[in-house]
């Protein structure tokens, strides 16, 4: 490598910097004053199975699921409100890249093999299965979806607890896209999705909460609310700091749970703040008592819309330009 090749690479991971730091200061984690921005830790995994838990659902009954990403067999684990694995169930050998979980409203589990990070698949897959406190090995059906547009990464898989419909949101440095699945899926050929709305960038979990009226989407340091089915933004704030935060889920007093990649990572438990719930609704507090009151989720103003955004293309602007300076500096004379 010249020293040239050296000086370029350089400036290349200089203008990457520019473009996280423009997410750090400005992006959806701080889209608006947060309140509510401290979790209390409720758990660790306590199996050191579970090492890069990406995706969490919080049943009613009071335990939890989550599932590791690329790398593992397809497997969910369930463990209690102590962290300890009460069960597992084996669904696949091989899966190519598990991100995500959806609570179905049968109660059982919807698994998103849906990863994608050099966005090079032709397809993603999602199967149902299902959870509890004993071990078990299943073969469920599975079925493919394909983007009507090309390949996208994605960490995110809703469904609707009223209607069963899956909705898969894709991981994109700008902003992310909410694709709808066939209401009736087809276990014999591909599922075609549909894009119907935007959603934050950076997305790593999602979920729909209580009474289905709403839709929480977080990314690594923030997250945001939309209006269900409009997707109408209500609110951005900030999520606790971790490690790497992927996973979300919610009790139906609509007590929040957030968590983390990393061997014994930990679950917190996060009260939303009142102005991201829609009208009318209640959400638990970070000690787990929920709020009775009803509260107001006023609209939010443009400019805050827009900051979902502009860091992230604001920070690569100016990387790239410094870049352009440098280079020229450095032609030959």
């Amino acid at each position: 490598m010249t020293p040239r090749h050296g000086i370029v690479r350089v400036l290349a991971a200089l203008a990457g910097a520019s473009f996280l730091a423009g997410a750090l200061v400005g992006g959806p984690a701080h889209a608006v004053d947060g309140d509510g921005s401290a979790g209390r830790e409720v758990f660790s995994f306590s199996d050191t199975r579970i090492d890069e838990a990406s995706a969490l659902v919080a049943l009613p009954d009071g335990l939890f699921v989550t599932t590791n990403d690329s790398g593992d067999t397809g497997r969910i684990f369930t463990v209690d409100a102590t962290g300890k694995t009460v069960g597992v169930t084996q669904w696949e050998e091989s899966p190519r890249d598990v991100e995500a979980l959806a609570p179905d409203p049968d109660g059982q589990i919807w698994v998103g093999d849906i990863g994608d990070n050099s966005a090079s698949r032709p397809h993603i897959q999602v199967a149902r299965v299902p959870a509890g406190a004993s071990d078990r090995s299943v073969h469920p059906t599975v079925y493919t979806l394909v983007y009507p547009d090309g390949s996208h990464d994605a960490e995110t898989l809703l469904c609707d607890p009223s209607t069963g419909r899956l909705y898969v949101a894709t991981k994109g440095w700008l902003g992310g896209t909410l694709y709808a699945a066939p209401e009736h899926l087809s276990a014999t050929g591909e599922n075609e999705l549909k894009p119907v709305a935007t959603v934050l960038p950076m997305a790593t979990d999602g979920v729909f909460l209580p009474g289905g009226r709403a839709v929480l989407v977080r990314g690594y340091f923030g997250a945001t609310t939309y209006a269900w089915p409009s997707m109408d933004k209500i609110a951005s704030f900030r999520l606790p700091t971790q490690p790497q935060g992927e996973g979300v889920g919610v009790r139906p007093d609509g007590t929040v749970y957030l968590s983390s990649e990393g061997l014994h990572s930990q679950v917190l438990r996060f009260a939303l703040p009142a102005r991201a719930l829609p009208a009318g609704a209640s959400t638990g507090s970070a000690n787990g008592t929920p709020h009775a009151e009803p509260v107001e989720a006023p609209r939010p103003a443009a400019h805050d819309a827009d900051r979902s955004w502009w860091p992230w293309a604001a920070g690569g602007v100016i990387g790239l330009a410094a870049i352009g300076v440098l280079l020229r500096s450095l032609r030959p004379r």
